[in-house]
């Protein structure tokens, strides 16, 4: 059986497709921390640019965009544990950072977990500052410029 291939895209706010991309960051992201879905994140999310990566009818992959006043921060990466290391991330990345430049973003922004600092490295980040506590792990701010 030949697995699907991955689409990179990004959806509309309160969509079946965005229901599955919280379904997603829950299981990766809140649930191995012992944090419960937030409700008042939906409202929340309604300005957001939502970037899913689907196997077929899968959501394997998401992330947020929210603008700031001349970046754009990325946050809530999640990727299926099974496709973790497999592109899924840095095919995300670069449909945010295409976004975040037609949006005319000067920089990209993230708060890093530790774990995940090797990946955005190898995607062009740079660390900028020291580490700090967030949701109880340990995180590095990071940014890339998008200005060539």
């Amino acid at each position: 059986m030949q697995t699907p291939s991955l689409t990179v895209s990004e959806i509309q706010w309160g969509s079946q497709v965005y229901l599955q991309s919280l379904a997603l960051r829950h299981e990766i992201l809140r649930k191995p921390l012992g944090l419960v879905f937030d409700p008042g994140i939906f409202g929340a999310e309604s300005e957001d640019h939502h970037i899913v990566a689907k196997q077929g009818d899968w959501v394997v992959g998401c992330m947020i965009l929210s603008k700031t006043s001349d970046a754009m921060k990325m946050r809530q990466m999640a990727v299926a544990n099974e496709l973790q290391r497999r592109g899924v991330g840095a095919s995300m990345v670069r449909l945010a950072e295409e976004i975040a430049k037609n949006k005319h973003a000067k920089c990209m922004v993230l708060h890093a977990r530790d774990t995940a600092i090797p990946f955005y490295l190898s995607m062009g980040y740079e660390i900028a500052g020291e580490g700090f506590m967030e949701v109880g792990i340990p995180h590095h701010a990071m940014r890339k410029s998008l200005v060539d």
